[in-house]
């Protein structure tokens, strides 16, 4: 797989792996966990070498599973986790991203994740009662003493990256970004474009329902997050089909999986987009390894672009509640 560069010439592959699926938010896992260490260290046999996590996935387990798949191989990946919550008896009851906290956080991540350095340290939510300069310094002083490499953001907006980065840069922004979830394109695109920094979208795949394989009458399994969110109401689902549908008539022209369509879009974007769709099968990363070598054509890639306008999508993408959490 070919390389791409975020931000402060941070090289990754042109495809990461999102881990967080792996602990929670899609229903029991069908592995063991001796499946899931082995599903991890496969995705470096398909070229993929940039792994994402968070100390709140589980919360901590997560971490804790990434940290022993990549141990023999920790010098060939590339590791991004992300500090902010405020966690409290195994449940997050809010945002934290004052300095101490990032410091206990990087300290904790580094035990669980068997390293000794963080490549990319993400804020993973904005938090309102603390300046974000204060944030992005106290990154920074972890940079300089060697604890992490990079600085990034997830969910913030332009205002709050421009003030972040005139602290230190910022290596990465990570946000929500699909053909059904276009948010960023207005304001945040332009500015990461401005300022060279990356950006790495996760749920590159709508939550799955991208690939074609979530129907109007599917059944979340219990846990399975999908369950709770507006956009995955069976009438939303029915109809943001036609957006599924169209993805599908370009795959099977292409003898291509739905989901490969919609990763080659995403990669046609801009050469510093890297997605990073989450998965708990090898087949799965391998099939989302090969959308690097889906061609589109520049009609076809102005066509996808065109089709929330012209199709639209129905139902917001999280509850009220987590929607208060992002930066806009």
């Amino acid at each position: 797989m070919h390389a791409r560069t975020l931000g402060q010439g941070l090289r990754v592959s042109a495809i990461g792996l999102g881990c967080m699926g792996m602990s929670q938010s899609y229903g029991p896992n069908p592995g063991s966990r001796d499946d899931m260490i082995a599903v991890l260290r496969s995705a470096l046999d398909h070229g993929v070498d940039f792994f994402d996590t968070a100390e709140v996935y589980g919360p901590y387990v997560n971490e804790e599973l990434v940290g022993e798949a990549l141990e023999p191989i920790r010098d060939r990946v590339v590791l991004a986790t992300k500090f902010g919550w405020d966690i409290q008896d195994g449940k997050s009851v809010g945002l934290n991203s004052r300095p101490d906290q990032i410091r206990r956080v990087a300290e904790a991540s580094l035990r669980r994740l068997r390293t000794d350095v963080i490549d990319l340290f993400y804020q993973h939510r904005v938090d309102p009662d603390v300046p974000i300069e204060d944030v992005a310094g106290t990154v920074g002083d972890l940079i300089r003493e060697g604890k992490v490499r990079h600085f990034g953001l997830s969910e913030a907006s332009a205002d709050t990256i421009r003030r972040a980065h005139a602290v230190h840069p910022v290596t990465a922004l990570q946000s929500e970004y699909s053909l059904w979830t276009r948010d960023p394109e207005a304001e945040v695109l332009p500015v990461l474009a401005e300022l060279g920094i990356g950006f790495v979208p996760f749920s590159p795949l709508g939550k799955g329902f991208l690939t074609g394989t979530v129907g109007q009458d599917t059944d979340f399994t219990a846990g399975d997050i999908r369950a709770t969110l507006p956009r995955f109401a069976a009438d939303n689902r029915a109809a943001n089909q036609a957006l599924v549908a169209h993805v599908a008539r370009l795959a099977a022209a292409k003898e291509v999986a739905p989901g490969q369509i919609a990763l080659a879009w995403l990669l046609a974007r801009q050469p510093w987009i890297v997605p990073i769709p989450g998965t708990r099968r090898t087949a799965r990363i391998a099939e989302n390894a090969e959308s690097t070598k889906v061609a589109l054509s520049a009609d076809e890639v102005a066509d996808l672009t065109d089709l929330a306008t012209r199709i639209g999508v129905r139902g917001e993408r999280y509850t009220p509640q987590h929607m208060a959490y992002l930066d806009r």
